[in-house]
């Protein structure tokens, strides 16, 4: 027998706790093979986002607060012991003394370590690039938490409450960043953060399609010079930045 027996048979049992019923009518695979309106998940489509520092006020937390509401995530207070699936950062440059604030979260990288190292493929990759976690085949390990190099994972400990129907999560499983996939697969063409920050008066987020060159992110890719964190690392993340 080839390969990892192990690993052989823990990808089995998460291919058959995958139908496992999330709600009555709903499972979780169905949700990652969800069809946006008269289109099919489809690796010609790759969904990211542009983070423009210039235009990133420092101190402004609309898009954290967005992502909060839109998700159901809560403040459990200090030190923080719910999920964060997006944080605001301030970073400066020594040498020009250039400060810049910026929003982190998941990368949604092309080659996401958070995948290749979960043992039985919670983590995983759509063909459009969003990077999830099925929540009813995580078993918890955190493995995926230590190999991001952006800390873009949360670990709930609590029991949840009052949950959104369109976002299951769940005690005990690991969480992160969706590119709030139930938004883009009904068809809402944006992201919580990227509304909140456009409704701000900021544009420093915008979200599309990178693969088409029509769109509005490709466009200002084409515009700013930009680039990727950590890009020494090569996983080609879905999310840029500008000004840095």
């Amino acid at each position: 027998m080839s390969g990892n027996p192990r690993r052989g048979f823990l990808g089995t049992a998460a291919a058959a706790l995958a139908g496992v019923a999330l709600a009555p009518g709903i499972r979780l695979i169905e949700l990652a093979a969800a069809r946006a309106p008269g289109e099919a998940v489809t690796a010609k489509v790759r969904w990211g986002l542009l983070i423009d520092t210039a235009r990133c006020a420092t101190g402004c937390s609309e898009c954290v607060s967005a992502c909060n509401r839109e998700n159901g995530l809560k403040d459990a207070g200090r030190p923080r012991t719910d999920a964060q699936w997006i944080r605001k950062i301030d970073l400066s440059d020594p040498k020009s003394a250039r400060q810049h604030s910026a929003p982190v979260m998941c990368q949604h990288c092309a080659h996401p370590p958070c995948v290749d190292v979960c043992p039985t493929g919670a983590s995983f990759k759509r063909a459009d690039g969003i990077v999830l976690v099925d929540r009813h085949t995580c078993i918890g390990c955190r493995y995926c938490v230590m190999a991001c190099p952006y800390k873009a994972r949360s670990f709930v400990h609590e029991n949840l409450t009052e949950q959104k129907p369109d976002v299951p999560r769940g005690k005990g499983s690991v969480e992160g960043c969706t590119l709030c996939v139930h938004k883009i697969d009904r068809g809402d063409g944006t992201t919580a953060c990227a509304e909140a920050c456009t409704a701000a008066g900021h544009g420093a987020i915008t979200f599309g399609d990178l693969n088409d060159p029509q769109s509005a992110i490709a466009k200002r890719l084409r515009e700013l010079p930009s680039r990727a964190l950590r890009a020494d690392l090569r996983l080609d993340p879905g999310v840029r930045y500008a000004g840095v």
